[in-house]
């Protein structure tokens, strides 16, 4: 496997590229979101080079030349990204792969960039939402995303009341769920404002897989999944479309790293239980989620 690094000076990004042994005609831009995350992107990327797909992670914030925190996060530097695989490594089967807050992103590159063949998109929220500052808690009045120096529509969610990484038990859910959840469950009742900021999915022109959780912790993926499918049958979307929800699921989905290499990462796995829920609540279940997660993915993709 061999590996190279992009910095946002010399190349108009930030990432890191996982090229399998040989020459692949197939590539993924990662998007996952920061550059310090607790599963970093290249891991991921590594995993898609692990069965012969160029995978090439690229960082939204906290590295040189990016914003420090999720705030007015430029969608046109996946240009250059995908010009290198295009041009560079002449590459012509290029998909997109976010999750969580990456999905909005890859909704967003394929949206506006094109030529993304499959869309894949975990733990998805339908909307851009309001940027916040290094410290998580200050909301910017921004978008999170811009495309050409302009703020791209986002939903406003009200932490005044509640604390975003608190637990609490709402009507509308099975399970406890974070105030970002909550917070962002009544950002979506705002129908004009998440009506303006609904994200074009039908404008991506890709095959779309959908994953989420039917108890996602962090905020209401099942809804924005089943609100997309809806769009795209409303607007007679001629594309292949998939929708996986899993019983039990939490906002811990996905792919996940290869498992020899990364052995330390998984003893982190309780760890991550303790943040996650619906995810300690049905570990042994969730872990299943992610092996057969993998095999859709793949399958997806050489499909």
């Amino acid at each position: 496997m061999r590996h190279e690094d992009f910095n946002f000076k010399e190349h108009g990004f930030f990432g890191h590229l996982a090229e399998p042994d040989g020459r692949s005609d197939k590539a993924v831009i990662v998007v996952m979101g920061g550059e310090q995350s607790i599963l970093p992107g290249i891991k991921f990327a590594e995993r898609f080079a692990d069965y012969g797909i160029t995978g090439l992670s690229v960082s939204l914030f906290g590295a040189e030349g990016l914003p420090d925190s999720p705030n007015n996060i430029p969608v046109d530097m996946f240009i250059p990204a995908v010009n290198y695989l295009r041009e560079k490594k002449k590459i012509d089967h290029i998909s997109i792969y976010g999750q969580s807050m990456g999905s909005i992103f890859a909704v967003l590159a394929a949206q506006y960039i094109g030529g993304f063949e499959n869309l894949i998109m975990v733990s998805p929220t339908h909307v851009p939402f309001e940027g916040t500052l290094k410290d998580k808690k200050t909301m910017t009045g921004r978008s999170v995303a811009t495309w050409k120096g302009e703020d791209i529509p986002f939903v406003k969610a009200d932490f005044f009341n509640i604390k975003a990484s608190k637990y609490y038990r709402h009507p509308d859910s099975a399970c406890k769920v974070l105030g970002m959840w909550i917070a962002y469950h009544d950002a979506y009742k705002d129908e004009a404002a998440s009506l303006k900021a609904r994200l074009n999915v039908e404008k991506t022109g890709a095959r779309i897989l959908l994953i989420a959780g039917d108890e996602d912790e962090a905020w209401p993926a099942e809804y924005s999944v089943r609100l997309i499918e809806k769009d795209l049958k409303e607007k007679c979307y001629d594309r292949d479309v998939k929708v996986i929800v899993y019983p039990h699921g939490s906002h811990l989905n996905g792919l996940m790293p290869n498992r020899q290499r990364e052995k330390k990462l998984y003893r982190m796995i309780p760890l991550i239980g303790l943040m996650y829920k619906t995810f300690g609540k049905y570990k042994d279940l969730n872990i299943s989620y992610f092996d057969n997660t993998e095999k859709e993915i793949v399958e997806w993709l050489n499909s």
